[in-house]
Protein backbone atom coordinates (compact mmCIF):
# COMPACT_ATOMS: atom_id res chain seq x y z
CA UNK A 1 0.00 0.00 0.00
CA UNK A 2 1.74 3.27 -0.98
CA UNK A 3 0.07 6.66 0.58
CA UNK A 4 0.51 9.40 -1.49
CA UNK A 5 0.90 13.21 -0.80
CA UNK A 6 -2.59 14.36 -1.07
CA UNK A 7 -3.69 11.52 1.74
CA UNK A 8 -1.45 14.17 3.89
CA UNK A 9 -2.58 17.53 2.66
CA UNK A 10 -5.22 17.23 6.03
CA UNK A 11 -2.03 15.98 8.87
CA UNK A 12 -3.68 12.44 9.27
CA UNK A 13 -0.81 10.30 10.18
CA UNK A 14 0.41 7.88 8.43
CA UNK A 15 -0.12 5.12 11.06
CA UNK A 16 -4.05 6.35 11.86
CA UNK A 17 -4.57 5.95 8.29
CA UNK A 18 -3.32 1.75 8.17
CA UNK A 19 -5.08 1.71 11.58
CA UNK A 20 -8.20 3.24 9.57
CA UNK A 21 -7.79 0.78 6.95
CA UNK A 22 -7.59 -2.53 9.63
CA UNK A 23 -10.40 -1.87 11.55
CA UNK A 24 -12.60 -0.06 8.42
CA UNK A 25 -16.22 0.13 9.40
CA UNK A 26 -17.62 1.08 5.67
CA UNK A 27 -16.62 0.08 2.50
CA UNK A 28 -18.20 1.41 -0.85
CA UNK A 29 -16.77 1.16 -4.83
CA UNK A 30 -17.31 4.67 -6.52
CA UNK A 31 -17.04 5.56 -9.95
CA UNK A 32 -15.19 9.25 -10.07
CA UNK A 33 -14.60 10.91 -13.60
CA UNK A 34 -14.53 7.20 -15.15
CA UNK A 35 -12.20 5.66 -12.75
CA UNK A 36 -12.63 3.12 -9.75
CA UNK A 37 -12.39 4.93 -6.63
CA UNK A 38 -12.41 2.86 -2.92
CA UNK A 39 -14.34 5.15 0.18
CA UNK A 40 -13.46 4.20 3.23
CA UNK A 41 -14.52 4.50 6.78
CA UNK A 42 -12.43 3.43 9.96
CA UNK A 43 -11.27 5.15 13.18
CA UNK A 44 -7.83 6.79 13.68
CA UNK A 45 -6.14 5.32 16.69
CA UNK A 46 -7.87 7.96 18.97
CA UNK A 47 -10.98 6.99 17.72
CA UNK A 48 -12.22 9.29 15.81
CA UNK A 49 -13.58 8.60 12.49
CA UNK A 50 -11.82 9.25 8.81
CA UNK A 51 -12.56 9.14 5.39
CA UNK A 52 -10.50 7.59 3.20
CA UNK A 53 -10.25 7.32 -0.41
CA UNK A 54 -8.05 4.83 -2.24
CA UNK A 55 -7.51 3.76 -6.24
CA UNK A 56 -7.04 0.26 -6.76
CA UNK A 57 -4.17 -0.93 -9.05
CA UNK A 58 -2.87 -4.20 -9.47
CA UNK A 59 0.08 -3.15 -7.12
CA UNK A 60 0.06 -1.00 -4.70
CA UNK A 61 -3.08 -0.06 -3.85
CA UNK A 62 -2.73 3.70 -3.27
CA UNK A 63 -4.45 6.03 -0.55
CA UNK A 64 -4.97 9.37 -1.98
CA UNK A 65 -7.08 10.89 0.54
CA UNK A 66 -7.68 11.02 3.93
CA UNK A 67 -9.33 13.12 6.69
CA UNK A 68 -11.38 13.06 9.65
CA UNK A 69 -15.49 11.81 8.31
CA UNK A 70 -17.43 14.97 7.08
CA UNK A 71 -20.82 15.62 7.88
CA UNK A 72 -22.26 14.97 4.60
CA UNK A 73 -20.84 11.34 4.79
CA UNK A 74 -22.14 10.60 7.96
CA UNK A 75 -25.36 9.00 6.68
CA UNK A 76 -23.10 6.27 5.15
CA UNK A 77 -22.14 5.36 9.50
CA UNK A 78 -25.66 3.34 8.63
Amino acid sequence: MQIAWSARKHGIEDADILHAITNLIRYAEQTYDGEERIFLIGPARDGRFLELVLVPASQPVRVIHADILQPKNYRLLG
